[in-house]
């Protein structure tokens, strides 16, 4: 049985652990699209929330406006605080323009909007809603440490699946990316990205002030950017991670508008700025080419790894998705990260009151 420590501070899965956590004073934000919508994970993951009771559920929505009312109105059904907040109507959008607040429209807008209004609870607790396997345990196993002198906890969790290793974005190029710049870099951020199991994992807790800190990126590049600013916030002593142990939720393809291949372009942005504004440069006539032969490392590694477990293991594949990825290693561009909310005029009870009227003016039309 594994129970390693890692440079962060790691609590490992002994035997399905379910530790006592301050859920009473947590605030729960489970982003959700119109996928979710009555689907058999999100009904799990909402029934296992409902016997946990936590003091409030906030669920950031990103749906077309017709899909609205049915959508409050499941989620009504629950037996939990619930707060609704849909991100897509016109009054929240002129008022995020209104603080100059634009830019690209993604999860991560759409999870900004949701933690500023989880700000009134002393803990935050972080997941998405299209996990198969989803326990209450997760936001048991996140908040412990929170309770026990800890600022900040990430999740960690193995990816197999169908007889085969997944998690391949946080495999194939975020982990060779952040291992090819510590070996030409002595800078504490790069150890504290490396350090984590499972760093694009989108499950995280955090003590209320850390979250007002983060610099939320508005698309894919949010977990890497709220480890970066976990670091400046809490640094080692204050960060840990723990293991969620199994984890079963969708598989993204490589190619198209929400694939691993667009994805690896908002991660590397926001881990290469999160280093150039620690002072390093990254190098970037070379970098690409040490990312590859790192990659091919970890690629041999991990066939060893799938070989010695019996699953199946595309070699090929493999190094055709670090081919794709390495196209990601690039200047980060324009900085469009969102403002931390200690740092802005806006107010989540007035982006709160924005969504609400549009949503009943959603369902005024309806009923009309």
């Amino acid at each position: 049985m594994e129970y390693v420590q890692e440079r962060v501070t790691t609590l490992h899965d002994l035997g399905d652990a379910a530790p006592s956590a301050p859920t009473d004073r947590a605030a729960v934000v489970v982003p959700m699209t119109e996928r979710e919508y009555a689907g058999l994970a999100a009904e799990r993951v909402l029934s296992e929330l409902e016997a946990l009771n936590p003091a409030r559920v906030v669920v950031p929505l990103r749906a077309s406006a017709e899909r609205v009312p049915a959508f409050r109105e499941w989620l009504d059904g629950f037996d939990l605080t619930l707060e609704v907040l849909w991100c897509d109507g016109p009054r929240v959008a002129d008022l995020l323009a209104e603080a100059g607040i634009s830019g690209e429209r993604g999860k991560g807008r759409d999870v900004w909007l949701a933690l500023g209004r989880a700000l009134d609870e002393e803990f935050v607790v972080l997941h998405d809603a299209d996990t198969t396997s989803y326990s209450r345990r997760y936001v048991q196993r996140l908040l412990f440490p929170l309770a026990h002198d800890f600022s900040f906890s990430k999740g960690y969790y193995a990816r197999v699946e169908n007889d085969r290793l997944y998690g391949r974005l946080f495999r194939l190029f975020y982990a060779p990316l952040v291992r090819a710049l510590r070996d030409a870099h002595d800078e504490p951020l790069l150890e504290f990205l490396g350090a984590f199991r499972y760093a694009l994992a989108g499950e995280f807790a955090a003590t209320s002030d850390v979250v007002a800190s983060l610099r939320v990126q508005p698309t894919w590049g949010l977990e890497v950017g709220t480890l970066a600013d976990a670091f400046e916030a809490v640094g080692f002593d204050g960060a840990a991670q723990v293991d969620l142990g199994s984890y079963e939720h969708d598989h993204r393809a490589v190619s198209g508008p929400t694939g691993l291949s667009d994805m690896s372009r908002s991660v590397g942005a926001a881990l290469l700025r999160a280093v150039e504004e620690r002072g390093v440069d990254p190098a970037y006539d070379t970098l690409p080419a040490r990312y590859r032969e790192t990659a091919a490392s970890f690629i041999r590694s991990y066939a060893t790894d799938a070989a010695f477990n019996g699953l199946e293991f595309d070699r090929a594949g493999e190094r055709d998705q670090v081919e794709t990825y390495a196209d990601a290693i690039a200047p980060p561009g324009d900085d469009d990260r969102l403002p931390a909310w200690s740092e802005t005029d806006l107010t989540p009870a007035e982006v709160a009151a924005a969504a609400r009227a549009d949503a009943d003016d959603v369902d005024v039309d309806v009923d009309d």
